[in-house]
Protein backbone atom coordinates (compact mmCIF):
# COMPACT_ATOMS: atom_id res chain seq x y z
CA UNK A 1 0.00 0.00 0.00
CA UNK A 2 2.50 2.62 0.93
CA UNK A 3 4.71 1.72 -2.80
CA UNK A 4 1.23 2.63 -4.05
CA UNK A 5 0.55 5.42 -2.36
CA UNK A 6 4.16 7.03 -3.42
CA UNK A 7 3.26 5.88 -7.22
CA UNK A 8 0.31 7.93 -6.62
CA UNK A 9 1.73 10.87 -5.70
CA UNK A 10 4.53 11.12 -8.11
CA UNK A 11 1.21 10.98 -10.68
CA UNK A 12 0.10 13.80 -9.43
CA UNK A 13 3.52 16.08 -9.56
CA UNK A 14 4.11 14.55 -13.51
CA UNK A 15 4.71 17.38 -15.99
CA UNK A 16 4.49 17.40 -19.55
CA UNK A 17 7.56 17.48 -22.03
CA UNK A 18 7.30 21.71 -21.79
CA UNK A 19 6.68 21.53 -18.23
CA UNK A 20 3.57 22.20 -17.58
CA UNK A 21 1.20 20.09 -15.17
CA UNK A 22 -0.84 17.51 -16.61
CA UNK A 23 -3.93 16.75 -15.43
CA UNK A 24 -3.68 13.05 -13.80
CA UNK A 25 -5.81 10.14 -14.27
CA UNK A 26 -5.48 8.13 -10.56
CA UNK A 27 -5.87 4.58 -11.48
CA UNK A 28 -9.27 3.48 -11.76
CA UNK A 29 -9.34 1.58 -7.78
CA UNK A 30 -8.25 4.85 -6.35
CA UNK A 31 -10.88 7.42 -5.79
CA UNK A 32 -10.81 11.49 -5.26
CA UNK A 33 -13.19 11.85 -2.86
CA UNK A 34 -14.21 15.84 -2.44
CA UNK A 35 -16.62 15.37 1.15
CA UNK A 36 -17.96 18.97 2.19
CA UNK A 37 -17.90 19.47 6.39
CA UNK A 38 -20.88 21.01 7.64
CA UNK A 39 -23.98 18.91 7.75
CA UNK A 40 -21.69 16.07 6.33
CA UNK A 41 -19.15 15.36 8.84
CA UNK A 42 -20.34 17.37 11.61
CA UNK A 43 -23.52 19.70 12.39
CA UNK A 44 -24.35 22.29 10.06
CA UNK A 45 -22.48 25.00 11.17
CA UNK A 46 -23.28 28.17 8.95
CA UNK A 47 -20.05 30.88 8.40
CA UNK A 48 -22.62 33.27 10.36
CA UNK A 49 -21.60 31.49 13.46
CA UNK A 50 -18.54 30.49 12.93
CA UNK A 51 -17.69 30.27 17.13
CA UNK A 52 -19.21 26.49 16.74
CA UNK A 53 -16.71 25.64 14.37
CA UNK A 54 -14.69 25.00 17.05
CA UNK A 55 -16.96 23.15 19.13
CA UNK A 56 -19.47 21.03 17.19
CA UNK A 57 -18.92 16.76 16.96
CA UNK A 58 -17.75 15.03 14.05
CA UNK A 59 -20.49 12.13 12.93
CA UNK A 60 -18.50 9.30 13.90
CA UNK A 61 -19.56 7.12 11.43
CA UNK A 62 -18.16 10.05 8.76
CA UNK A 63 -14.89 9.98 10.61
CA UNK A 64 -14.59 5.71 10.48
CA UNK A 65 -15.39 5.99 6.78
CA UNK A 66 -13.39 8.82 5.56
CA UNK A 67 -10.31 7.45 7.03
CA UNK A 68 -10.46 4.01 5.92
CA UNK A 69 -10.96 5.49 2.24
CA UNK A 70 -7.83 7.67 3.65
CA UNK A 71 -6.06 4.26 4.42
CA UNK A 72 -7.22 2.46 1.29
CA UNK A 73 -5.20 5.03 -0.42
CA UNK A 74 -7.99 7.19 -2.02
CA UNK A 75 -7.31 10.95 -1.64
CA UNK A 76 -9.29 12.47 0.23
CA UNK A 77 -10.13 16.52 -0.49
CA UNK A 78 -12.46 18.44 2.80
CA UNK A 79 -14.72 20.91 0.08
CA UNK A 80 -16.53 23.16 2.25
CA UNK A 81 -18.85 26.62 2.27
CA UNK A 82 -16.76 27.88 4.81
CA UNK A 83 -14.18 30.77 3.80
CA UNK A 84 -10.66 31.78 3.65
CA UNK A 85 -10.98 33.19 6.91
CA UNK A 86 -12.29 29.92 9.14
CA UNK A 87 -9.41 27.85 7.33
CA UNK A 88 -7.38 28.05 10.68
CA UNK A 89 -10.45 26.73 13.06
CA UNK A 90 -10.70 24.12 10.52
CA UNK A 91 -7.90 22.70 9.79
CA UNK A 92 -7.24 22.71 13.73
CA UNK A 93 -10.48 20.79 14.19
CA UNK A 94 -10.00 18.25 11.45
CA UNK A 95 -6.68 17.55 13.37
CA UNK A 96 -8.57 17.88 16.95
CA UNK A 97 -10.97 14.95 15.74
CA UNK A 98 -8.20 13.20 13.65
CA UNK A 99 -9.97 13.23 10.43
CA UNK A 100 -7.08 12.13 7.53
CA UNK A 101 -7.11 13.80 4.62
CA UNK A 102 -4.69 15.46 1.60
CA UNK A 103 -6.29 18.55 1.05
CA UNK A 104 -9.30 20.98 2.45
CA UNK A 105 -10.77 23.09 -0.34
CA UNK A 106 -12.19 26.71 1.14
CA UNK A 107 -15.13 28.44 -0.26
CA UNK A 108 -16.82 26.35 -2.34
CA UNK A 109 -20.50 27.76 -3.47
CA UNK A 110 -23.45 28.03 -1.09
CA UNK A 111 -26.76 26.92 -1.86
CA UNK A 112 -26.69 23.62 -3.16
CA UNK A 113 -27.95 22.36 -6.10
CA UNK A 114 -24.86 22.13 -7.47
CA UNK A 115 -24.10 21.13 -11.50
CA UNK A 116 -20.66 20.87 -11.51
CA UNK A 117 -18.70 20.20 -14.92
CA UNK A 118 -15.28 18.80 -15.50
CA UNK A 119 -13.50 17.20 -18.25
CA UNK A 120 -12.62 14.21 -15.66
CA UNK A 121 -15.61 12.00 -15.35
CA UNK A 122 -17.83 13.01 -12.07
CA UNK A 123 -19.79 11.05 -9.73
CA UNK A 124 -21.76 12.82 -6.86
CA UNK A 125 -23.38 11.09 -3.87
CA UNK A 126 -25.68 12.87 -1.74
CA UNK A 127 -25.15 12.95 1.95
CA UNK A 128 -28.59 12.00 3.74
CA UNK A 129 -27.49 11.27 7.13
CA UNK A 130 -25.28 8.22 7.44
CA UNK A 131 -21.53 7.24 6.02
CA UNK A 132 -21.48 4.20 4.55
CA UNK A 133 -19.86 1.71 2.09
CA UNK A 134 -20.85 3.17 -1.30
CA UNK A 135 -22.89 0.71 -3.77
CA UNK A 136 -23.49 1.07 -7.34
CA UNK A 137 -26.78 2.10 -8.57
CA UNK A 138 -28.28 3.20 -12.02
CA UNK A 139 -29.86 7.01 -12.21
CA UNK A 140 -30.45 8.87 -15.22
CA UNK A 141 -28.23 11.78 -15.14
CA UNK A 142 -27.92 15.14 -17.14
CA UNK A 143 -24.88 15.27 -19.94
CA UNK A 144 -24.26 17.85 -23.14
CA UNK A 145 -25.97 17.47 -26.25
CA UNK A 146 -23.26 16.19 -28.33
CA UNK A 147 -22.37 13.26 -25.56
CA UNK A 148 -25.48 11.48 -25.97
Amino acid sequence: MEGEKKNIEKLLQEKSEDGSHVSPILPSKIKNFLVDIDGTITEDVPNEEPERMETCEPYLDALETVNKWYDQGHRICFFTSRTEAHREVTEAWLKTHNFKYHTLLMGKPRGGNYHWIDNHMVQATRYKGKFTDLIEKKHTIQVFKDHE
